[in-house]
C-alpha cells in the first residue's frame, strides 16, 4: 500500500521551491500539510503554491531543520496581530 500523499505550502523562488514553514502559538517552527487541496485553499487562500508530498518525505526534508513536527489540516494561521489605529 502507498503512502497517501499531502498537499505542502511552498514559497517559489528564482529557480526553486522551498518548504513553507509556520510557527506554533508558543513560537516553535512547524510544517504544515493538508489531504486535500481544498482544504490548503479554505486555511492559506487559492493562490498558496503547493506540492504534493508524502509525509515520510517531508519528515525527511525537515529532520535538520530544527522544526518540531508535521500540523495536519490546521484549523486556521495566525498573522502578526494587527494594530489598531489610535
Amino acid at each position: 500500500m502507498s503512502e497517501p500523499r499531502l498537499c505542502v505550502p511552498v514559497q517559489p523562488g528564482a529557480h526553486t521551491l522551498t518548504l513553507r514553514l509556520f510557527r506554533t502559538p508558543a513560537g516553535k517552527r512547524t510544517a504544515v500539510a493538508f489531504t486535500s487541496p481544498l482544504k490548503l485553499a479554505r486555511v492559506l487562500g487559492t493562490r498558496q503554491p503547493w506540492v504534493l508530498l508524502t509525509a515520510p518525505a517531508l519528515r525527511a526534508m525537515i529532520t535538520d531543520l530544527d522544526v518540531i513536527g508535521i500540523v495536519t489540516d490546521p484549523a486556521g494561521t495566525m498573522t502578526r496581530p494587527v494594530r489598531k489605529a489610535s
